[in-house]
C-alpha cells in the first residue's frame, strides 16, 4: 500500500473517531450543558421571609417550576426581604444590582420604586403595584417602555373604594369610618384619594390614621374610639398583613367592624376582606420572568391588572360584634368563615 493510501486511511479514521465523539457529546450539550451560565433572578420584597402569609416568593417559584425552570440547575434566585422596614429597600436593591442579576422581581410599590431607582438597565418585574403609571414606573400600561413591567394592583373603585362600599353595606349605620394606612408605603396616598371620593358619594366621613410601626396600633385604635368611628378600613401593607391577628383582636376589643385587602386577615379574625388573589398574581409573575429571560424586552410586555376579586366574610366575628350581615352580601361572598 502506498504512503498516500495510508495517510488517507488514517485521516478517514480520525474523522470517524471525531464524528463518533461528537455524537456521544451531543446529548450532554443539549441537556445539562456543564459550564453554561445559569440566569440569576433577584427577588425584592418589603415584607418578611417566605413564611409570610401571602407567600409571593413561593408562588412565583411554583409558576417558574410549571414553566420548566429548575431552581439550582437552570435558574438561581437571590432573595432580599426588608421585614417591613421600607427604608432598607434601596440598599437591598443596590445589593442585587451589584450581584449583576439578570432580572429583579419586586413585590409592592416600595420595592418596585427602589429597584427602579437602582437600575435603568436590569429588567424589573413588579408584582402587585398600585398605579405604576402614577408612580412613574411605566409610561403606560399597554406599552410600558423602559425596563419595568409586570402586574399591577388596581387602587380604583374595584378595590379600596369597593371595599368601603361593602363595609358600609355590612354596617349601614356607620357614618364615620377610620382608615388605617402606612405613610411609608408610596402607593397609599393615591389609594386614600380614591377612597375619599367614594366616601363622599356614600356620605361617609373618614378618619385618616397613619402608623409606621406596630407600637402605634394601640394609640390609633384609642383615637378611633375617641372619635366614635363606626367601622375600619385597613390599607393593604406588609406591616398590617404581618400583624393581621393583632389588628383583628383590636378591632374586636373596640367593637370596630373592619375591612382588609387580603383574605388572610379575615381568616385571622377581621370581619371582612376584599381584594385580588395574591397567590394568582404572584404565580403569573413567573410568566413575565420566563419571557424576559428568553429574550423579550420588558418594555414591550403590557402591564397586567387583576380581573377577579375575592370577598371573604367572617361570620364568627360578625356574631361576636353583634352584627347581622345582609343576605345580599353573604350571597356575593367567595368564602364564609362560620362560627
Amino acid at each position: 500500500m502506498s504512503a498516500a493510501s495510508v495517510a488517507r486511511g488514517e485521516a478517514h479514521g480520525r474523522r470517524a473517531f471525531l464524528a463518533a465523539l461528537a455524537g456521544a457529546l451531543a446529548p450532554l450539550a443539549a441537556g445539562a450543558q456543564p459550564g453554561a451560565r445559569v440566569p440569576r433572578v433577584g427577588y425584592l420584597a418589603g415584607g418578611s421571609s417566605p413564611s409570610a402569609p401571602l407567600r409571593p416568593g413561593e408562588m412565583m417559584r411554583q409558576g417558574l417550576r410549571e414553566l420548566g425552570w429548575v431552581e439550582g440547575r437552570s435558574i438561581a434566585i437571590e432573595a432580599r426581604f426588608a421585614e417591613g422596614q421600607f427604608d432598607r429597600l434601596p440598599g437591598l436593591a443596590a445589593d442585587l444590582v451589584r450581584l449583576n442579576v439578570d432580572l429583579i422581581a419586586a413585590v409592592g410599590a416600595a420595592a418596585a420604586r427602589a429597584a427602579s431607582s437602582a437600575t435603568q438597565t436590569i429588567p424589573i418585574v413588579m408584582i402587585s403595584v398600585g398605579d405604576p403609571v402614577g408612580l412613574g414606573l411605566v409610561a403606560n400600561l399597554a406599552r410600558p417602555g423602559g425596563n419595568v413591567t409586570g402586574l399591577a394592583f388596581s387602587v380604583g373603585p374595584d378595590t379600596y373604594g369597593k371595599g368601603l362600599e361593602l363595609l358600609k353595606e355590612a354596617v349601614p349605620g356607620a357614618r364615620r369610618v377610620a382608615v388605617l394606612s402606612n405613610p411609608a408605603n408610596p402607593a397609599q396616598p393615591l389609594a386614600i384619594r380614591n377612597v375619599s371620593a367614594v366616601a363622599r358619594s356614600l356620605s361617609v366621613q373618614l378618619q385618616l390614621l397613619a402608623v409606621r410601626d406596630p407600637n402605634e396600633f394601640d394609640g390609633a385604635f384609642a383615637a378611633m374610639d375617641r372619635e366614635r368611628a363606626g367601622a375600619l378600613l385597613v390599607m393593604t401593607d406588609p406591616m398590617f398583613t404581618r400583624n393581621r391577628a393583632r389588628l383583628a383582636d383590636l378591632g374586636i376589643k373596640y367593637r370596630l367592624p373592619s375591612m382588609h385587602g387580603v383574605r388572610e386577615s379575615a381568616q385571622a379574625g377581621a370581619l371582612m376582606s376584599y381584594g385580588p388573589n395574591f397567590d394568582v398574581i404572584s404565580r403569573r409573575a413567573a410568566i413575565y420572568v420566563d419571557k424576559i429571560l428568553k429574550g423579550t424586552k420588558p418594555g414591550s410586555l403590557p402591564v397586567e391588572q387583576p380581573t377577579t376579586f375575592e370577598l371573604v366574610v367572617n361570620l364568627k366575628t360578625a356574631k361576636t360584634l353583634g352584627l347581622t350581615i345582609p343576605r345580599s352580601l353573604l350571597q356575593r361572598a367567595d368564602q364564609l368563615i362560620d362560627p
